[in-house]
């Protein structure tokens, strides 16, 4: 019997075997139950192009009180400043690698956000 977790990291173990066929950068975001974590990777998976978390401590002043990363609103934040950093770098087209996590919830309104901010996935 698999655990949570183990099930968790055996889709996201699919998910980047596809996304590693296509060759293109890939959006991995990650959460956990106080942040939610975004980062760029190249299409070869050698280099993390940009990144942007809710335990950013800039990001952490603007989200108000301790603790507050682990909200839609945040997730969206997320979204906005992983966009504006990606393009930034000269990256317009990302795979969405969720990590096995369902599209539901913090990791749609992140992918959500950062679509509206110019992304292609």
């Amino acid at each position: 019997m698999l655990t949570k977790k183990e099930q968790r990291l055996r889709r996201a173990k699919q998910t980047r075997i596809r996304i590693a066929t296509q060759g293109v950068a890939r959006l991995m975001v990650s959460r956990t139950n106080l942040h939610i974590y975004a980062s760029v990777i190249s299409g070869d998976g050698a280099k993390i192009i940009a990144s942007a978390s809710t335990a950013e401590a800039e990001l952490r002043k603007a989200l108000g009180a301790a603790g507050k990363g682990g909200n839609v609103s945040a997730a969206q934040a997320i979204g906005t400043r992983i966009a504006e950093k990606a393009k930034a770098a000269g990256v317009e087209k990302v795979a969405f690698d969720r990590s096995g996590f369902a599209y539901h919830g913090r990791v749609k309104a992140l992918a959500d956000a950062a679509r509206a901010a110019g992304l292609q996935f």
